[in-house]
């Protein structure tokens, strides 16, 4: 399993991510986070396409709600790349269209058989993890039901074995509610990473790496 999880996009560990890919080539990016937020929706490609091509990738938007109730064909098409590109919005919403699409099922056996790589950000990264609780103090979970149609689910995928909390200090958390979380977590004794926008947790194998220059929890 090759994974390469992130606060904002390469952080500051972008050849750590090219060594896991190897020759820049297609690249899956799903942008379905940021399904609640129509306006914004293309526009939010577009700032994920435009750093991609410049470092040599070729990225295509795969979009979950095309596959709805279709995992196979999802299977089919995402196996195709060497690397999935998943961005950052609302982290509850991916969860919600990975489960939709099957997503949720299909890329844990891509990633046990090696055959591609898992680059997330933001959301992307979060939606790994074994529980969502406490995302609610970021992400909204009320977009669930106008933009996937069902419940908020509250479980993550389970592919690492601690909770992350992004953009710790970053411009993008002016409120600074991802560093409440987690404090919170740290009274909780809930384990986590807590990772700035310079940060990345990258899994290649059975070895998992933390980047970060902060202490974690």
């Amino acid at each position: 399993m090759r994974l390469f999880l992130s606060s904002y996009r390469f952080g500051a560990h972008y050849d750590r991510l090219a060594a896991l890919v190897g020759v820049p080539g297609r690249v899956a990016l799903i942008p379905n986070a940021c399904d609640a937020w129509p306006d914004a929706w293309e526009a939010a490609v577009t700032s994920d396409v435009v750093p991609l091509r410049k470092l040599g990738y070729q990225p295509e938007t795969v979009d979950l709600r095309d596959f709805v109730g279709r995992p196979e064909e999802l299977e089919r098409t995402l196996a195709a790349f060497p690397m999935i590109w998943v961005r950052g919005g609302n982290t509850f919403v991916l969860r919600a269209q990975f489960a939709r699409s099957g997503a949720d099922l299909v890329l844990p056996r891509l990633l046990a058989a090696d055959a591609l790589v898992y680059a997330g950000y933001s959301a992307g990264a979060c939606v790994l993890t074994p529980d969502l609780h406490g995302l609610e103090s970021a992400d909204d979970p009320a977009e669930v039901v106008s933009a996937c149609g069902i419940e908020p689910l509250w479980d993550g995928l389970g592919l690492v074995g601690r909770r992350i909390v992004p953009h710790i200090d970053s411009p993008t958390d002016p409120a600074g509610q991802c560093a409440l979380l987690a404090e919170f977590y740290r009274a909780e004794g809930i384990p986590h990473w807590a990772l700035t926008d310079d940060d990345a947790i990258v899994v290649d194998g059975e070895r998992t790496e933390v980047l970060i220059s902060r202490a974690a929890s």
